[in-house]
């Protein structure tokens, strides 16, 4: 084995091997396109993060599985109709108060 061997089979190891980045992101600034086309994380993933958020702001540590299912498709169905509008004052005008 040649001298530089150990040192080259390191580097390679270095640049082979997959980034652990932490990816944030700011959810009032997605948009209904990036939602329902997959642009920015899975929409079930989102919608779950966003179910979440609006029962917490609620005081509602419920979990309805079945209710979930149904608000994800409503808000995809929504969110094809209307690519501009923001993921969150979609949500507001499907699930707000008093709705």
């Amino acid at each position: 084995m040649q001298k530089g061997a150990p040192l080259f089979v390191g580097l390679l190891l270095l640049v082979i091997s997959p980034a652990n980045a932490q990816v944030a992101i700011d959810v009032a600034k997605i948009n209904c396109q990036q939602f329902a086309t997959y642009k920015v994380a899975h929409p079930d993933r989102l919608a779950i993060w966003l179910d979440g958020y609006f029962h917490g702001k609620r005081g509602d540590l419920s979990v309805d599985t079945q209710e979930l299912d149904a608000s994800t498709d409503k808000l995809k169905q929504y969110c094809l109709k209307n690519p501009e509008a923001l993921l969150m004052q979609a949500v507001e005008a499907l699930f707000g108060a008093g709705k």
